[in-house]
C-alpha cells in the first residue's frame, strides 16, 4: 500500500470501525483457541471440543491438534471464525501518560528538582513467591537492556524480595523513609492479587499513610486503570521497565512537592 494514498488510508480507517481478527484474509475473523477438557482423547472428545468452540459464537470450528494429558484429560487446539466485529475508534484505555527519561536524564532530573536521592522500596507482597517482576525493575542488571533502579546514582533502592506481609512492607517503608512503594504481583489465580493490593491500600489508609508515599503496582494482569481503582497512583503491566517507572514517580513526586503536599 502506498502510505501517501489518501484513499487507501480511508479504507483502512473504515475497516477499523468493523475490526475483526484475521488469519488468511482481512476480516475473516479467524481465531485460534487452546483449552483442556476432562474427557478421553477420542472422537467423542474431539466433537465435544468442536461444540465448545461453537458455543462461544464462532462458526466453522475445526480441531487441529489434540493430545492426551492423562487418561481422562485432553488438550485441544482449534480454530473458529468470529462473525461479530468491534469499533476500534470507540476504545479508550487509561494509561500512564509521561515522557520517558533515560537513566542519565532521570538522575539529572532528581538532582535539579530534589537535591537528594529518592528512596524507593519494593517487594512482592502477600503470599506471592515470584520475584521476577520486582527484580526486573529494581535489580542493578535490570531486564532486556534496561538497567534497574539500583544502578541509578540518584535513587536509593531497597528490594525486599517475595512473600512480604503487607504490614511488614509498610513498616519497612517507614523505617527506610521511602518516597515510593513498588509492589509486584505475579500470582493472580482467583484474583488473589486484587485482594492483596486492596488490603495494602486499606492498611495504608487506616494508618493515615496513603498520601505519605507514591504507590505503584505492577504485574502481568495489572494496568493503570485497575491500579487507580484499587487506590494506587499508577499501574504498569508487561513490557514496562525501570525507566518507565522512574520517569513516572519522579514527576509525580515533583507535582506533590510543587503542590506543597
Amino acid at each position: 500500500m502506498n502510505k501517501a494514498d489518501p484513499a487507501a488510508k480511508k479504507r483502512i480507517q473504515a475497516d477499523l470501525s468493523r475490526l475483526k481478527p484475521y488469519g488468511d484474509t482481512m476480516n475473516d475473523g479467524k481465531v485460534q483457541l487452546s483449552f483442556t477438557l476432562p474427557v478421553p482423547d477420542d472422537e467423542k472428545g474431539q466433537e465435544a471440543a468442536r461444540q465448545i468452540i461453537l458455543s462461544m459464537g464462532l462458526s466453522d470450528p475445526i480441531i487441529t491438534w489434540h493430545q492426551a494429558l492423562e487418561d481422562n484429560f485432553t488438550f485441544y487446539v482449534g480454530y473458529g471464525s468470529l462473525e461479530k466485529s468491534i469499533d476500534y475508534a470507540t476504545i479508550h484505555v487509561e494509561t500512564v501518560d509521561v515522557e520517558i527519561m533515560s537513566m542519565e536524564e532521570t538522575n539529572d532530573f532528581i538532582r535539579r528538582h530534589f537535591g537528594r536521592k529518592l528512596k524507593v522500596i519494593g517487594a512482592s507482597t502477600g503470599t506471592d513467591a515470584h520475584t521476577v517482576g520486582i527484580d526486573a525493575i529494581m535489580n542493578m542488571k535490570g531486564y532486556a537492556g534496561h538497567f534497574g533502579l539500583e544502578r541509578y546514582k540518584m535513587i536509593d533502592a531497597k528490594n525486599l524480595g517475595s512473600q512480604v506481609r503487607n504490614e511488614d512492607f509498610i513498616r519497612a517503608a517507614l523505617d527506610f523513609k521511602a518516597d515510593v512503594l513498588l509492589v509486584s504481583q505475579t500470582v493472580t489465580q482467583k484474583n488473589i492479587h486484587v485482594q492483596n493490593l486492596t488490603e495494602l491500600v486499606e492498611l495504608l489508609e487506616a494508618e493515615r499513610l496513603r498520601e505519605r508515599f507514591i504507590l505503584i503496582i505492577g504485574g502481568p494482569r495489572i494496568n493503570h486503570e485497575l491500579a487507580k481503582e484499587l487506590g494506587a497512583d499508577a499501574g504498569f503491566g508487561p513490557n514496562k521497565y525501570a525507566d518507565d517507572v522512574a520517569s513516572y514517580f519522579c514527576k509525580a513526586l515533583l507535582e506533590r512537592k510543587e503542590a506543597g503536599r
